[in-house]
């Protein structure tokens, strides 16, 4: 410094001195800046998709689980179905599901009391910029694959490309996303996510299952394999019998057991998944204690079916928990791949025949309400309400196809007198069917071109799901429109659904509050034609597309309320499925040598959070 002041004290030298402030503070600026960016992107615990995560960086265990729970027992899932493979990342086979959760990790693992919130597992930082244009997973150096070899960035970085290039269609689309990873040391991994324009992406990839590179074959994984994998999970694959059961056995290893985000979690010592191609048969297990619990679908069975010994006693116990996200809601889903249901005026029509008043009151005992769109019972559902300004903003280029009163709030569903032979509707829609080319001739309704009678296929695989669609069957009569019931096992709906290889089926898409990239595999144009995906109506619509982009884009949660209500509305606008009921409780039956946490989680029932009271469980077999 003293230098520096002889310097520009001596004459001549004051332009000098000027350029070297000049310099100076344009040094001191960009040291500022970069040091604000650099804030901006701190590593941390957790990431949320909005706002800041709900536990601290030294939280000891999550509030929904007992870290005081006992350790030991077994917990056996009965599971309607069945399986080929225990590999559930490809599209090919029926796969064991729990496989993933159970035995198989990810870089951060949820917290299921908030929206969208992850916190560090196999990684123990995560770090990102406002705009998340990168994500940087920093590894815990303690976690290691089952057979005790570490898990390293270069798993990450093969799990990523394996499952970008030969994984589920969810997972091509999502990966494919990335501008560019690297692993600048054996414990970190950062992706550029440059141009994905996708503010979720982060957490997708902090969801990423990860896969040893030494124990997996490229070549052969996108085969079906009752081989368990290698996972760095609390389970282990110990036991199959193909097609029946499969046997999952604690690690005692398990390297992540003491972390704050699993105590409470993982109590038993096995779990067994047993499963049954019929559901009747399934229900008569769990009567006779061959299983643990079950979550009730049928309102019938829940209101009279559990009048057996073991419920009066009290050794089945029956909970009703009320969860915090939205309505699990069921539907009819038009197939519009088929020319039956391409017409719009069509899809409209059947949605009147179909007499919700009578079904709730005479099957389902009036517990059922009835809503339009897929986000009932939140925030997020834009039936019944008006569109804000940032909704009109969005929808303004396709005006055109979403009725004003979708817009304003006050479209309704149909509502019947509840007799079976509302002639209001009927009329309605034989008016629409008509414009669409229909005339009765008769009792039969034909096509005015070809004079061919309309007829169509319902799928179902449950007693509830037939009962629905036969009663459906009978409204439809009245219209002249013959519909067929067909009722398979579950196997064969499973694959027929995957491959829309039918007409009509019966469905529900469970949503979370805070919906994302899944959105485009529920209902994107480039799934439509994507065996695997979950656009089973086969929609292609610009607006739910522009929709999705908008809601992933969201910085503000207002924003993000804004884009979904405008993507319920796109959808309800579309008319792909008939609503049929909303569930506002989850009904839960268990035996009591399961215990479970008083507190319940925002997602509902947990069973990663229940315990083994602890008296002996005899060995049973189905």
């Amino acid at each position: 410094m003293f230098m520096f002041q002889r310097l520009v004290e001596g004459p001549g030298l004051r332009l000098c001195a000027l350029a070297l402030a000049l310099a100076c503070a344009l040094t001191c600026a960009l040291t500022w800046g970069l040091s604000a960016g650099a804030a901006r992107a701190e590593e941390a615990h957790a990431i949320a998709m909005h706002g800041k995560p709900a536990m601290p960086a030294d939280f000891t265990h999550m509030p929904y689980a007992n870290p005081e729970a006992r350790k030991g027992g077994r917990l056996t899932w009965g599971i309607l179905g069945t399986f080929d493979s225990l590999n559930p990342f490809i599209v090919k086979g029926l796969a064991v599901q729990p496989i993933r959760s159970y035995v198989v990790e990810s870089l951060l693992a949820r917290g299921q009391d908030e929206p969208f919130t992850l916190y560090g597992l196999l990684a123990k930082t995560v770090e990102t910029d406002d705009d998340r244009t990168f994500v940087t997973f920093r590894l815990d150096p303690r976690a290691r694959f089952s057979d005790g070899k570490p898990v390293l960035a270069e798993d990450v970085l093969f799990s990523w490309q394996l499952l970008r290039d030969h994984g589920r269609p969810n997972h091509r689309q999502y990966y494919a996303k990335v501008a560019k990873a690297e692993a600048p040391d054996a414990l970190t991994v950062r992706f550029d996510l440059t141009g994905a324009n996708d503010r979720e992406l982060p957490l997708i990839l902090g969801l990423m299952p990860i896969l040893p590179k030494h124990a997996v074959d490229v070549a052969t994984f996108e085969e079906t394999t009752l081989t368990g994998p290698v996972g760095s999970g609390p389970y282990r694959v110990t036991a199959v019998k193909a097609g029946a059961s499969v046997t999952l056995t604690r690690n005692p290893d398990y390297w992540g057991r003491d972390l704050a985000i699993n105590r409470g979690l993982n109590n038993f010592d096995e779990i067994r998944l047993d499963y049954f191609r019929e559901a009747n048969g399934q229900f008569e297990a769990f009567k006779r204690g061959l299983y643990d619990f079950r979550v009730e679908h049928e309102p019938l069975r829940w209101h009279d079916g559990y009048d057996f010994p073991a419920a009066r006693s009290g050794e089945v116990i029956r909970d009703t928990v009320k969860p915090g996200v939205p309505q699990p809601s069921e539907f009819l889903v038009f197939n519009t791949r088929r020319p039956v249901f391409a017409d719009i005026r069509v899809r409209k029509a059947l949605t009147l025949l179909f007499d919700f008043e009578l079904v709730n009151r005479n099957y389902f005992f009036g517990l059922y309400s009835r809503v339009a769109g897929y986000f009932a019972g939140s925030e997020l559902s834009a039936y019944g309400r008006p569109a804000d300004a940032r909704e009109r903003e969005l929808l303004k280029p396709f005006a055109a196809q979403i009725p004003p009163e979708i817009m304003d709030g006050s479209y309704r569903l149909p509502v019947t007198d509840g007799s079976g032979r509302d002639r209001t509707t009927l009329r309605a829609a034989l008016k629409l069917l008509s414009e669409a080319g229909y005339d009765l001739d008769g009792t039969v309704l034909r096509s005015r071109a070809t004079r061919a009678p309309f007829t169509f296929e319902i799928m179902v695989t449950t007693r509830d799901q037939e009962r629905i669609a036969l009663a459906f069957q009978r409204d439809l009569k009245r219209a002249g429109i013959e519909a067929s019931v067909r009722a398979v096992d579950p196997v064969q709906f499973d694959q027929r659904r995957l491959g829309y290889e039918f007409d009509m089926i019966q469905n529900r898409w469970d949503q979370s509050l805070s919906p994302g990239n899944e959105q485009y595999f529920y209902w994107g144009s480039a799934a439509a034609d994507n065996p695997g995906t979950r656009n089973y109506m086969g929609a292609r619509d610009p607006a739910i597309d522009a929709m999705i982009g908008a809601l992933l884009e969201a910085r503000e949660h207002t924003e993000f309320v804004s884009a979904v209500r405008a993507l319920d509305r796109a959808l309800i606008a579309g008319c792909y499925t008939i609503p049929l009921f909303n569930v506002s409780e989850q009904w839960i039956a268990r035996w009591n040598r399961i215990e479970r946490p008083k507190a319940t989680a925002l997602s509902g029932y947990l069973p990663e959070t229940w315990w083994s009271k602890g008296e002996p469980q005899a060995t049973q077999t189905k």
